[in-house]
């Protein structure tokens, strides 16, 4: 019976393709799949939103037309608001505590005078959250945003001197530099309510009303229509 041999080279192809395929099943089997990325939580701000509880109540007619005192005209259909809680330009939430009504509104003016109330919103303002017929109700009043350099929610009043406040800032450029060469603490300050740009012109920052008062009957005789705006 025939005898076949296998050529040398042959037999040597075949056993390196084998001891090939070995190695790459050896590698599969030891290869595992990449595991996922592990997804790190984004950082959570822990800074607490300012609040203010307390009691609002609200205005209208008698008021409505009205300058306040960041320059802008009170119209009480507007969503704003009068507070010396916050600083003048800053955007709150009002959330009435009786019924969880909110709305957002603008801090345009100081106020209220009335011992005990913490904010007086608009005509329509109060009419959204539901408080216009009993004239007050407990609110949390949250704030959104300030203006930049704003004083901090809760920090000490300021006192200034407002000479004026324009809606073009070389007018209030020419009086300031009047009034300069008097005082040493007049500046300009920009502010924006009812999306409109306005620039006071001020004295200050006082630390007490009394001094505020000085500088006001002493300032008067300007002619000047002065305010005195805690801040």
């Amino acid at each position: 019976m025939p005898v076949y041999r296998i050529p040398y080279r042959a037999a040597a192809f075949r056993a390196a393709c084998a001891l090939a395929l070995s190695a790459l099943v050896a590698a599969c089997s030891a290869t595992r799949p990449a595991s996922p990325p592990i997804a790190t939580p984004a950082s959570v701000s822990t800074q607490p939103t300012p609040q203010v509880v307390g009691v609002a109540s609200w205005y209208g007619p008698g008021f409505d037309g009205r300058r306040t005192s960041t320059g802008a005209i009170y119209h009480q259909e507007d969503l704003t608001a009068a507070s010396n809680e916050f600083p003048l330009g800053s955007r709150v939430m009002v959330t009435n505590l009786d019924n969880g009504r909110s709305i957002e509104v603008a801090v345009i003016d100081r106020g209220p005078f009335k011992k005990g109330r913490k904010i007086d919103l608009s005509h329509k303002a109060a009419h959204i959250i539901g408080m216009l017929d009993k004239g007050t109700a407990p609110v949390r009043i949250s704030l959104i945003s300030a203006p930049p350099g704003a004083p901090a929610v809760g920090a000490p009043l300021r006192y200034f001197v407002q000479v004026g406040s324009f809606s073009r800032e070389d007018n209030a450029e020419r009086l300031r530099d009047k009034l300069s060469a008097s005082y040493r603490d007049v500046s300009i300050d920009r502010l924006e309510a009812d999306q409109r740009h306005y620039y006071r012109v001020r004295m200050g920052a006082f630390a007490t009303r009394a001094e505020a008062e000085s500088r006001a009957i002493d300032s008067a005789r300007f002619g000047l229509p002065i305010i005195i705006v805690p801040e």
